[in-house]
């Protein structure tokens, strides 16, 4: 099984504020659509009150310590290992945060698809610092601007050294 790590972060390493994102990218939404669907997720339970509901085509699977805490359409399990353990059959399996969960997630992770939104933000959420001794670079792929925020970004996929 592949782990992997799919994530849009700023300069300046942040990915939320308030528990919501801090940008909209069409293509980013549309690139994390197309390569997640199909496949199981493993998210924080923040991260998943922030989506609302479970994302389509896709299996679902929230960290959560609250036993109380059972969205529909949803797997709930209290840890990280759990959650890889309920997905140890999928060819790939996807992170897609937060915070606490990517930090864990980081040291098992094989790829990550990280989209680099070019610009500080304020945030009170952040993805740990890379290591890029640890990483290979497989593609770079510069993004291109919305019209509507004129926000710059670049697509970038790596996978761990081995």
């Amino acid at each position: 099984m592949t782990i992997s790590i799919i994530v849009a972060v700023a300069n300046n390493n942040a990915i939320g504020l308030n528990n919501q994102l801090l940008w909209h990218i069409s293509e980013d939404l549309k690139r994390f659509k197309s390569l997640t669907s199909g496949h199981h997720i493993i998210m924080g339970r923040k991260t998943y009150e922030s989506i609302g509901k479970p994302l389509p085509n896709r299996t679902n699977i929230v960290i959560s310590r609250n036993p109380d805490f059972k969205p529909e359409g949803c797997i709930v399990v209290c840890s990280l290992d759990e959650a890889l353990v309920i997905a140890r059959n999928e060819q790939e399996v996807f992170i897609i945060g937060g915070g606490e969960i990517y930090k864990q997630a980081l040291p098992l992770t094989d790829r990550i698809y990280l989209t680099r939104v070019h610009g500080s933000f304020p945030a009170d959420t952040f993805f740990p610092e890379l290591d890029l001794m640890e990483w290979d670079v497989e593609s770079i792929q510069k993004g291109k601007p919305a019209e509507s925020d004129e926000l710059h970004y670049t697509f970038a996929n790596y996978t761990k050294r081995r």
